[in-house]
């Protein structure tokens, strides 16, 4: 475990380089993000022989020793709470494990309990990245409260870091089960949108022109069809905005069966879908992370887990197969 707050020394040379200093001392301490350092750096916790330095910009000079005081940690308001953990992999650098629907991955202003980073906190101790503030330690992505399935999660900064250029690198296979109303017009096919804040309800997402969204890419495979009332869909993420793949089907006028924000306005199979609800066969969307595939970053070794589709989602397929 190591001391805060701690001073670190770096010796610079001829043969680095990138020049800046932010670049040179997050390779020399990959511990800390470039972000996290350059942040120190702003805030004067950078040193040499003339003094401090507050710009991240500063060119190096060749064998000189520059010192970073690194703070302890920022303490986090959020109480650790035990909760059953469906861990798939764990090791000294991260967690991956099975969300269940219902779940909130982290706290927001006025709700700071009951979700998965407070189960983490009771299940790692303090063994979570910092990078995502005192609010979200360790989330390098996330579910919907309402969307079960795999998640990594960082333990360190180094971790995190290098997790999140594989992610921004598209290089995270990412592979989603869900089941939409209705008839794909195609068996496979990839959607591209710009996604933004829908601009008359600020908890949805909506398609939106370039300059008021980013760019959303995703592609799906038709795996079975029930008439013409449902299909079966794996969909890859080439991207991850958020409610991405809802918004997306929403859009293709085929929306996830349970979706309580896109489906409302229309009018797909109310019978059924009150059946559905009054069996209380499904009572949210019926989305599934089921398989998530990345490189470790410290050993470098190919990591893919894949997880079961859980009791309510299989629930549903037994339903509409009898219909």
């Amino acid at each position: 475990m190591k001391k805060f707050p701690r001073t670190e020394k770096v010796k610079t040379n001829s043969k680095i380089s990138n020049r800046r200093l932010d670049a040179f001392l997050a390779t020399s301490l990959p511990d800390l993000s470039r972000n996290k350092i350059k942040k120190l750096i702003m805030k004067g916790n950078v040193s040499y022989n003339k003094g401090k330095i507050t710009d991240p910009n500063h060119n190096i000079i060749d064998n000189e020793t520059y010192e970073i005081i690194i703070p302890e940690p920022e303490t986090s308001v959020l109480k650790p709470q035990t909760k059953n953990l469906d861990i798939f992999h764990e090791d000294e650098d991260l967690i991956v494990i099975n969300k269940p629907a219902g779940l909130v991955v982290h706290p927001a202003p006025g709700n700071y309990e009951n979700t998965l980073v407070n189960a983490l906190l009771a299940h790692c101790g303090d063994s979570l990245s910092g990078i995502g503030g005192v609010i979200r330690p360790g989330i390098v992505h996330r579910l919907d409260k309402d969307t079960s399935g795999l998640l990594v999660i960082a333990k360190n900064d180094f971790t995190h870091t290098e997790l999140s250029k594989q992610f921004k690198e598209k290089k995270i296979e990412r592979i989603y089960f869900g089941i939409s109303w209705g008839l794909l017009s195609n068996q496979s096919g990839e959607i591209k949108s710009f996604i933004g804040r829908n601009p008359y309800n600020r908890k949805k997402m909506a398609i939106v022109n370039s300059s008021k969204g980013k760019l959303a890419i995703t592609e799906y495979s038709v795996s079975k069809n029930y008439g013409l009332l449902a299909t079966e869909i794996y969909f890859k993420l080439l991207t991850g905005r958020t409610h991405q793949i809802r918004v997306h089907f929403s859009a293709n006028k085929n929306p996830l069966i349970g979706d309580k924000i896109y489906t409302n306005s229309q009018n797909l199979h109310k019978t059924i879908n009150q059946e559905i609800i009054d069996k209380k066969i499904i009572n949210r969307q019926a989305l599934h992370a089921i398989k998530l595939g990345f490189e470790h970053p410290r050993s470098k070794e190919k990591l893919v887990f894949e997880s079961n589709l859980p009791i309510d989602i299989n629930r549903l397929r037994d339903f509409l197969s009898i219909k």
